[in-house]
């Protein structure tokens, strides 16, 4: 198995970005495979390392890293934004990749790189989305803010809401009024690469008509849906990473 390298990068205003990374095996030529986590997730999550180990037995290259205010970077997470994690990692796949790349996102991550895709699409040679939630601050969380709830954010720019998987997290106004901002279901979104997107139809955080509506903005050749129908938002048992191993390798040439 090739070695993993870990490092940090910094960004302009000296907030450290966390990193690791896999070489691909000389001579592979395929492209390189890079994971972009989720909302409050990290690179140490199962999906991140299920990709690690199974890129390296492939002798693909592959990177993980955290977003700022995540994991092991620098930066607070409420200071954070969708706009500024697309900025880091556009700024680590541009430092630490070279050609085009095979972005799997998880979560907020297929939003993220659904922004990167629209950028930048000839440094992106596929798109695989986990229980992708783009637009999912005007969508599906700001719908669900009470009355209390945003007038904590009214008074105070933030408020706290209980999670599923631990503490309670903080959505700041500077969140909802960025995603505003960086939406990509409110128009047409043509992306000339292919698009695989995994979702579960038990998934209690991103319906899985969401994935529907992405399929439907999504202006390419070359667009498919699993839909798993005991899936949950993580999608992290072993027959679903197994899926994610055949659908990416599916992908390549």
């Amino acid at each position: 198995m090739s070695q993993e390298e870990t490092g940090r990068l910094a960004r302009p205003d000296g907030t450290e970005l966390a990193w690791a990374r896999i070489p691909a095996k000389q001579g592979i030529q395929a492209p390189g495979i890079v994971f972009l986590g989720g909302f409050r997730s990290d690179m140490e999550g199962s999906k991140a390392l299920f990709l690690r180990d199974w890129c390296a037995a492939q002798g693909l290259g592959f990177l993980r890293f955290d977003y700022s205010g995540h994991g092991q970077s620098g930066g607070r997470f409420e200071e954070g934004t969708i706009g500024q994690w697309a900025a880091d990692a556009a700024l680590v796949i541009e430092a630490l990749t070279t050609g085009p790349q095979i972005l799997v996102g998880s979560s907020m991550g297929g939003w993220i790189s659904l922004l990167l895709a629209r950028r930048n699409p000839e440094r992106v040679a596929a798109l695989v989305g986990i229980a992708a939630a783009p637009d999912f601050t005007a969508l599906l969380m700001g719908p669900a803010l009470t009355e209390a709830q945003r007038a904590d954010i009214a008074r105070d720019g933030l408020t706290l809401v209980p999670s599923l998987y631990g503490d309670p997290y903080p959505i700041t106004g500077a969140l909802l009024a960025d995603g505003e901002k960086q939406s990509v279901l409110d128009a047409p979104l043509p992306l000339p690469l292919p698009v695989r997107l995994l979702q579960g139809m038990a998934d209690p955080d991103v319906p899985w008509q969401h994935a529907i509506r992405i399929v439907e903005a999504i202006e390419g050749p070359d667009v498919q849906l699993h839909l798993i129908k005991d899936g949950d938002h993580r999608l992290s048992r072993p027959e679903d990473l197994a899926l994610l191993g055949r659908t990416i390798a599916a992908l390549l040439p």
